[in-house]
Order: structure tokens, then C-alpha cells, then sequence
């Protein structure tokens, strides 16, 4: 006997519709339950906290077996996919009663974490990417496509370079990753990833599938005929959605190039040192996006998101995204459009399944009420004198024929799914009235006809009934028989009564057995109807929701702008950037004290503030609130500052907090020393840099020299905005020899052997670091304070190599000598206080000696 004869036909079925997809977990529909089987089973047993079993055997071996129920596979579903695991649905698609051996089955779906569409496996707040990434044979070019499955939206991008890769994949934070399966990337190890055949990176083939899917005869109207690795990427992206899917994809009709220079650039490490989305500790609290999307719809916080992953260089468009949010200040109530705005749903993802065929009955309905809010939003915004506004309000279509659709078609409360009818309203369909009034009625007609049959027959113990083995029938007691008519046919015989059936009931019986079935299936064929109706009607609805979002997040920051007291920036030409009063938009949400505003002034002639000053004084704070205000500005947000001028800012990199890479094996200090060089190499004169403690990860000396070194190049080489935050008090000379740079100092006094933070940002160097008084307030035993005490003075006495406050170190960097005056005071000094006729000769000559030291400085 082969290997598969040995197992019983059930277990075949399955290792043959497993062999299919052999590193994806099948769920094998059995009855009520999906079952996983061997392998299977142990690996979703363990993800999943569910009870693994065996049950007989196969092939001679126990069966591993772990099975779900089928009405709550939902969950199941979406913790697996969270998991970045893909899962194969097989579900029974034959007739058990007309089966011989197993009923048939076949996959009739595909989950992989990039291709979901469901509501309850998706994020409503967040884009659900599926990137594709190919490279260029024996170069650093890289085709990049990306595709939101929920919504339709389909872009494209090339990348120069691994640095730019890494950027992009950071950015977009994809759910799935596809690439070449002869290619290991670097960023699988962080990212799930799933590997591909080689032939389905093929140029040709690639660009014959996108060509058939959006019935073009070339690529040129989308702008992206010259980027040929990312029309590669683009194909292999479409081949596995339709793979995944098995059905037409008309949402996904065009694609959007993305080029680099439309947006400021953001690398991976500045989106994480700012805080964004993610903290430091990975959390979503505290960060900017929590404070600043209070969106009243999910398709306006998606939107909000991609606005913040990639801020705007286009002035024109940032500029009418300002005088928008003005106008809803200033003319209209703001409140009313967030209050209306709630009462609309995802659109842009409904109209998505709707496409794909598998909206169900409560998407439909969320449709339907979205629809009823539109004319409330046309006379909100109708009277407010703005183009952009007045813009986005031609593109939000009534919809007035749907609208009306929807109202008949569907009930006011329908069921999560078609599967057991109840979804069409009555009235809508003249033949599923009828059915569902047979199926519903059929108990009464029943009584009806007993009490006639009673009757005419006389025979007050006669019974119209039903069973599932022989159907309707008319029951008469067997001493009764003489009384039966004529039309009465046997059908059975029981003892004491006798069962008939009459040409009236059987034709009843043959309506009603099968109106159940039919009027089931006559639903669900209207509901597919319905479904394509709604299908020819995908752009405008897709653009109505791209027009609610747009409305939503500028309604959303003119609410932030007036809760938060937010004014509206000033793009300016040229360079520079000028702040009054600017603050932290987060941190200002988590003290208990009032926040201290702070100003900062840069022009061509100040490129770089020098920042000294005490730990936790604020030096970090204010170096993020600057660059946070900047990006805010090139959203299109109003910023927190009483004003703000913009000059041309083509990048912002941070260079902030310390940690290592163990997935890579980097320490912290490598990691800091591969940021700064990613700066120092692509910073621009239009860049924004932050640097804080750079050099701190390594010795006093080898620090102090990279940072000199790394201040020194950024301001004479990349004359980059730069806000240099450092503890080494030796770099406060770096303005006497650069005239673009400035010190500044984070402004704190002592009271006693305490520190006060003052948090004010001042002109000139900080007089100390306070490192000892941060100590203790950071609770370091009083004895190793004083320790530490009695050692800083005896460093500071005696160790003339050591870098202390004030001092720096003229061998190692050619720091300019001591101005001739103060030189001319100590030799005064100095020969004021010697006695020629006490000094022996050798006192004379020691003297002389250090006459000679101090004319040298």
C-alpha cells in the first residue's frame, strides 16, 4: 500500500488540499468547527492557547487535532494574522446527501497579513500595507510598491540606495513584505516577510498583468514608464493579490508614483527620536499623534497618518490646507462639523469590499446612514468662502440614487452576515415576499385546513401534522375511516390511526418544503445583485470618502488649533527659521506646571545653536519641539507658538537618546556613530538637524574630538540648521571660530545643594553642567554624593589633562591662546608678587620658567 492509501479518505482529502499550501495554516471545515490537523494543529495550539488533541490515527500514527468553533473563528483569525502568520480557509462546497465518502471541499480563501480585508482583522485607524520590494542585479536600486488591499490605494517608488529602502520600509511600516525567494534582504529579520518565485519578479510579466488590470494599452498615464524595477515590484504585488483573493479586483483601477523630493525626508531614526506614532518604549501614549488626531472618522485618522509619515514640500497646498483650517475658525463652528462627521462610516473601505464581493449586510447599512449625513455636510460647508473647502464639497457626491437603493433594499437593523436571510426588507421583492410568506404562514394555513377538513369529514379527531420523514399529512383514528372522502390518498398506517395526504396538502407541502431554501437562496441572489449595483458606482464613492477625510483632518486641526491654542505658521522663501513662543506639543500635555515657551531665531548667519546647559533642564525638549513644530507647519497644521516663520526645510534628522541593535549585534555607540554618519553624509543647507550628547557613548577624549568634529563639518561643510545639544563645555569656543555658530545655554540655578530648572533657553554658554545635583535629585545616596563631591574638586585641582568646565584643549584641537590682555594681567600679577631679595637662584630660574608659561598661555 502507498503512503496516502493508508490514510482514510477524509485525511486524504486534507494532506492533498494541504500540499497546496504547505507553510500556511489550513482551517479544515468539519461541521461547526474549522480543524487544523498535525503540524498544523501543534503550531496553532501554541499561538492560539488552544487544546491540542489526538484523535485515532492515520498511516498508523495518532493525529495531532486543535479545531476552533466556526462562529467565533473571527477572533481566532485575528490573532493569528497579528502574528504576521497567513491561514487557508477550506470549507465544504458539496451536497453531504448527494456525497459519497467526504463532501467536497476547496479553499475558498486566503488571510495573509497584508491582504485582509475584513473589518474585524483590520486596524480602522491605520493604512494595512502589502509592499513588494526587488532589486537591482549587482546594484543598490530598488523598485518599491505598496498596496492598501482595504481601500484600493496602489503606489509606486523607487528607491537609490539601502539607506532609502530601510526609510521607506520604516515609513509605511507594511503589514507583509514580498519578495524574490533568492533574496535574503536585511529586513526580513524585522519585518514579516513572505518570499516569492523568482519568475514572478519578471519585467514583461509585470507590466502585461497591470496593463490587463486597468485596461490600458501602456503604463505612460500613471507616470511610471521609466521606473522599470518599480513597475517589477508593482506586478509581483498584483499577481499575489489576485492569488490571494480569486476574484476580480475592480477597486484597484490606477496607481500613484511617489518621488522623494515632494515631501520633507524623514529617516527611520528621527521617526522614532520624535515620537510620532510609537514612543521610545514602543507605546502609542504620549506621542504626537495622540495628541494631535482627534478625527471624528476612521478614513480622516488614516488620512491624518500618511499626512504625518510624509509632510509636504508643495507650499500652494500647504498654504490652502492653512487658510482652510482658518476659515473654519474663524466662519463656522467647528464642533458642529466634528458632530456630523461622527455619523459617517469607513466608505473608503466598505465601497473596497463591495468590490471584492464580500461586504456584509451591517456594511451596507453603515453605507446606507453615511449617506444621510452627506446633504448635512453640503449646507455646513456651503456658505464658508474658501476654495479648498468649496473644492472638497464638489467632491462629495449626494448620492441620492444609492441613498434611496439602500433605504428599500436593506432592513434597519440587519444581521452580521447573509448567511440565514433576514437582510432584505419587505416590499423590496415581490417573489421573496411570497416565499417568506409561505415559509412564516405555513403553521397557520395548517390550522386553516384541519378545521376545514374537520368540517366537511366530520371527524372531530382529524390532525394536519408534519414530520421531517414523511412530510404533511392528514391523521384520522382507524374507526373514523368510513367518514374519509374520496381525495383522501393513504400514506400510512400506524396503530389505531391511519395517515393521508390530500392533492391540496401535497401541493402545499411541495411549495412550502423547498420556500425556506428558495427564499434563501432567492435573498442572497438579490443581495449579489445589490452588490454590483453598488460596484458601478466605486469612483464617486471612493472619492466622496477621500473628500470626507480631507474635511474631517482639516476640521480636526482647526479644533486642535483652538483647543490647544495653536496659530497659523508662515511658509516664507528662503531660509531660516524663527520661532516666538514655541512649545512642546506633548510634553505641555503631561506637566502638572505650566510649560515654558521658548523662542529660537536661525538665518543664514545662525546655523547652529551651541546648547549647554543641565541635565533634565530641557535641552532635548527643546530641540524636539522645534522640529515637531516644523513638521506640524508642513502638514498643514496649525503649530504650537505664538508665531513661527518657515524658510525652504528639505529634511529634519535627530540624532537622540542612546540604544543598541541586537538584531543586528550594534552597540549603543555603534548605532549612534552610524545616525550621525548618515547625517553628516546626506544633510543638506535646507536640512534641520538635532544632534544631543553626541560622543558620550565612548572615552572623554575620543568623544569630545568626534564631537568637535562632527559640529565643526555640519557647520562649515553642510551648513545645515543645527541645533547641537552637548556636555562638553569645550565646544562653547567653536563660535569664535565659526561666525554661524551661537551658544545658547538651558537657563537653572542652585539654591543650596539643590538645583532649580528654569527651563528658559538664553543666549551665551551655560556656567556648569550640575551633574552632581541632578544626581541626587534622581535619588543617589547622600554618601556617594559627597564622594562624588570631594573627587570633582580634586579633579578639577589637580588633573591638568582632564576636560573641566571652561577649559578646552588647545594641543588637540588649536583652540585660539588666551586674549593678550588677560595674558598681560597674570605676568603683572606675577611679577607684583615676587621678592627679588628673597629668591636663592634656583627660585629665580623657577620664576623666570613660569614667566615664560604664562606669555605662552
Amino acid at each position: 500500500m502507498s503512503k496516502e492509501t493508508q490514510h482514510t479518505p477524509m485525511m486524504q482529502q486534507y494532506l492533498r488540499i494541504k500540499a497546496e499550501y504547505p507553510d500556511i495554516l489550513l482551517f479544515y471545515r468539519m461541521g461547526d468547527f474549522y480543524e487544523l490537523f498535525m503540524e498544523d494543529a501543534k503550531k496553532a495550539a501554541a499561538l492560539l492557547d488552544i487544546t491540542l488533541t489526538s484523535r485515532g490515527s492515520s498511516g498508523g500514527e495518532p493525529i495531532a487535532m486543535a479545531g476552533v468553533p466556526y462562529h467565533a473563528v473571527e477572533q481566532y483569525l485575528a490573532k493569528l494574522l497579528k502574528l504576521g502568520e497567513s491561514v487557508a480557509i477550506c470549507e465544504q462546497v458539496g451536497d453531504p446527501a448527494k456525497s459519497k465518502g467526504p463532501v467536497e471541499r476547496k479553499i475558498t480563501r486566503l488571510l495573509t497579513p497584508g491582504t485582509v480585508t475584513d473589518d474585524y482583522l483590520l486596524d480602522d485607524r491605520r493604512d494595512n500595507l502589502l509592499m513588494a520590494v526587488c532589486g537591482e542585479k549587482g546594484g543598490k536600486t530598488y523598485g518599491i510598491a505598496c498596496i492598501d488591499l482595504s481601500t484600493g490605494r496602489f503606489t509606486v517608488q523607487e528607491a537609490e540606495s539601502d539607506t532609502t529602502l530601510h526609510n521607506e520600509i520604516e515609513r509605511l511600516q507594511p503589514a507583509e513584505i514580498l519578495h524574490d525567494e533568492d533574496w535574503r534582504p536585511a529586513f526580513s529579520r524585522n519585518h514579516h516577510c513572505t518570499a516569492r518565485p523568482t519568475w514572478h519578479f519578471d519585467r514583461e510579466t509585470a507590466q502585461r498583468l497591470l496593463l490587463r488590470q486597468f485596461g490600458t494599452h501602456d503604463l505612460s498615464g500613471f507616470g511610471c514608464d521609466h521606473l522599470p524595477l518599480a513597475i517589477t515590484a508593482a506586478g509581483a504585488l498584483l499577481n499575489y493579490v489576485q492569488e490571494t483573493q480569486r476574484t476580480a479586483l475592480p477597486h484597484i483601477n490606477s496607481l500613484t508614483v511617489e518621488l522623494s523630493d515632494e515631501g520633507i525626508i524623514l529617516d527611520a531614526a528621527s521617526r522614532r527620536n520624535l515620537e510620532l506614532e510609537s514612543s521610545l518604549s514602543g507605546e502609542h501614549k504620549n506621542t504626537l499623534i495622540s495628541v494631535i488626531d482627534k478625527t471624528a472618522t476612521s478614513m480622516g485618522s488614516r488620512l491624518l497618518r500618511r499626512w504625518l509619515n510624509k509632510p509636504l514640500r508643495d507650499r500652494n497646498t500647504l498654504r490652502n490646507r492653512h487658510q482652510a483650517v482658518g476659515t473654519l475658525l474663524e466662519q463656522y463652528r467647528y464642533e458642529d462639523l466634528h458632530n456630523t462627521l461622527r455619523g459617517i462610516g469607513d466608505i473608503e473601505r466598505i465601497a473596497s469590499r463591495i468590490a471584492l464581493g464580500s461586504a456584509r449586510p451591517r456594511d451596507l447599512s453603515t453605507l446606507r446612514d453615511s449617506l444621510h449625513v452627506l446633504p448635512h455636510i453640503h449646507a455646513q460647508i456651503q456658505p464658508l468662502d474658501n476654495p479648498r473647502l468649496q473644492a472638497l464639497l464638489q467632491d462629495i457626491n449626494p448620492h441620492a440614487e444609492l441613498r434611496h437603493l439602500l433605504d428599500s433594499a436593506i432592513i434597519d437593523n440587519p444581521p452580521v452576515v447573509i448567511r440565514d436571510g433576514g437582510v432584505i426588507a419587505s416590499g423590496f421583492d415581490a417573489e421573496l415576499d411570497e416565499l417568506r410568506n409561505l415559509s412564516e404562514n405555513a403553521d397557520q394555513y395548517l390550522l386553516d385546513l384541519e378545521t376545514r377538513e374537520k368540517a366537511r369529514t366530520g371527524i372531530d379527531k382529524l390532525k394536519v401534522a408534519y414530520n421531517r420523514v414523511h412530510g404533511y399529512y392528514v391523521e384520522v383514528p382507524q374507526s373514523q375511516l368510513s367518514r374519509i372522502p374520496a381525495d383522501y390518498i393513504r400514506r400510512q398506517t400506524l396503530k389505531g390511526v391511519e395517515r393521508f395526504i390530500l392533492p391540496e396538502l401535497k401541493k402545499f407541502e411541495d411549495k412550502v418544503l423547498s420556500a425556506r431554501e428558495r427564499s434563501l437562496a432567492r435573498e442572497k441572489a438579490i443581495y449579489e445583485d445589490l452588490l454590483r449595483t453598488l460596484a458601478e458606482h466605486l469612483l464617486p464613492l471612493r472619492q466622496s470618502a477621500q473628500a470626507i477625510a480631507e474635511l474631517d483632518v482639516l476640521g480636526n486641526f482647526a479644533e486642535r488649533a483652538s483647543t490647544l491654542n495653536y496659530n497659523c505658521p508662515a511658509l516664507v522663501e528662503g531660509s531660516g527659521i524663527q520661532i516666538e513662543g514655541g512649545r512642546h506639543p506633548v510634553v505641555e500635555r503631561t506637566l502638572d506646571a505650566p510649560f515654558v515657551p521658548n523662542d529660537l531665531y536661525m538665518d543664514s548667519r545662525r546655523r547652529m545653536l551651541m546648547i549647554t546647559g543641565p541635565n533634565m533642564g530641557g535641552k532635548s525638549t527643546y530641540m524636539r519641539q522645534v522640529a515637531l513644530i516644523v513638521l506640524l507647519a508642513h502638514i498643514g497644521s496649525y503649530v504650537p507658538a505664538q508665531t513661527a516663520r518657515i524658510g525652504n526645510i528639505d529634511r529634519i534628522f535627530t540624532r537622540i537618546g542612546a540604544h543598541d541593535d541586537l538584531s543586528t549585534g550594534r552597540s549603543t555607540f555603534m548605532v549612534e556613530m552610524t545616525e550621525a554618519a548618515n547625517i553628516l553624509n546626506n544633510a543638506t543647507a535646507h536640512s534641520l538637524v538635532l544632534m544631543d550628547e553626541i560622543g558620550r557613548g565612548t572615552s572623554t577624549f575620543d568623544g569630545l574630538s568626534l564631537a568637535w568634529a562632527f559640529a565643526e563639518y555640519l557647520a562649515r561643510e553642510r551648513k545645515a540648521f543645527t541645533l547641537f545639544a552637548t556636555h562638553y563645555f569645550e565646544l562653547t569656543v567653536l563660535p569664535e571660530q565659526i561666525s554661524t555658530i551661537v551658544n545658547v545655554h538651558i537657563d537653572a540655578i542652585e539654591h543650596g545643594d539643590k538645583i532649580v530648572f528654569l527651563h528658559a533657553v538664553k543666549e551665551g554658554p551655560a556656567n556648569q553642567s550640575y551633574g552632581l545635583q541632578v544626581a541626587q535629585l534622581a535619588g543617589v545616596p547622600k554618601p556617594v554624593i559627597a564622594q562624588a563631591r570631594k573627587k570633582l574638586v580634586s579633579l578639577e585641582k589637580h588633573s591638568q589633562q582632564a576636560p573641566q568646565q571652561g577649559q578646552t584643549l588647545p594641543l588637540m584641537f588649536g583652540t585660539p591662546p588666551e586674549p593678550k590682555d588677560e595674558i598681560a594681567e597674570k605676568v603683572k600679577a606675577a611679577l607684583e608678587a615676587i621678592d627679588p631679595d628673597d629668591l636663592t637662584p634656583r627660585q629665580a630660574l623657577d620664576e623666570l620658567y613660569q614667566l615664560r608659561r604664562l606669555l605662552k598661555g
